[in-house]
């Protein structure tokens, strides 16, 4: 039987830091008027932040709304999809399987 270990490693941090970044992207609203916002750009009464057009894009994709991500950014699947990729891997190297008999 296969069993798998795993220890935790300070290298996993950036993995655990894109993970919980995507996840409270997915939960967050993207409605950007009721949306707080830590950006300069935004405080300093600037329109445009390609940041929060990455971000609200990717909120917009966790809530199943692909027309409105594609408008606030056109590459927030791709960052979606290589922020797990980076994640996995990073994971991944450091686990091992091991045969219990």
């Amino acid at each position: 039987m296969k069993r798998v270990t795993y220890k935790y490693r300070n290298s996993h941090l950036e993995a655990y830091f894109w993970l919980i970044a995507l996840v409270s992207l997915a939960f967050s609203s993207p409605d950007k008027a009721t949306h707080y916002t830590l950006c300069i750009f935004k405080n300093l009464g600037f329109d445009f932040c390609p940041g929060c057009g990455l971000g609200h894009g990717i909120a917009y994709l966790f809530h199943g709304q692909l027309l409105e991500s594609w408008q606030a950014h056109p590459l927030a699947l791709l960052a979606v999809v290589i922020l797990l990729v980076r994640s996995i891997n990073i994971l991944r190297k450091d686990i091992k399987f091991t045969i219990k008999e």
